[in-house]
């Protein structure tokens, strides 16, 4: 768990990573804190998250955009029209 943590740690700095188990499921509390100790994310994952390669940088992508939609960089709807756009691309090239 320290090696992921220290993952999680080089892979959002600036911010300071805290895991916490949380449930009786192997969850875990992912908090990030700025440089000044103030809570900006937390979120809940799955353990397996955690030890997947692949399952863990989805999760670093989410940690940064909470990171940028709780800082105001970010508006949720900019990513749900990102989303939307990205899909219509998708379905242009199936046809």
């Amino acid at each position: 768990m320290e090696s992921i943590s220290l993952l999680l740690s080089e892979a959002l700095s600036p911010y300071q990573v805290a895991l916490t188990p949380c449930g009786a499921h192997g969850e875990c509390l992912v908090s990030l804190s700025d440089t000044s100790g103030t809570l900006v994310v937390e979120r809940e994952v799955n353990q397996a998250q955690l030890t997947d390669k692949r399952l863990l940088t989805d999760v670093v992508d989410g940690l940064h955009r909470d990171v940028l939609i709780a800082e105001g960089r970010l508006e949720p709807c900019v990513i749900a029209a990102l989303r939307h756009a990205a899909e219509g691309k998708a379905f242009e090239h199936r046809t």
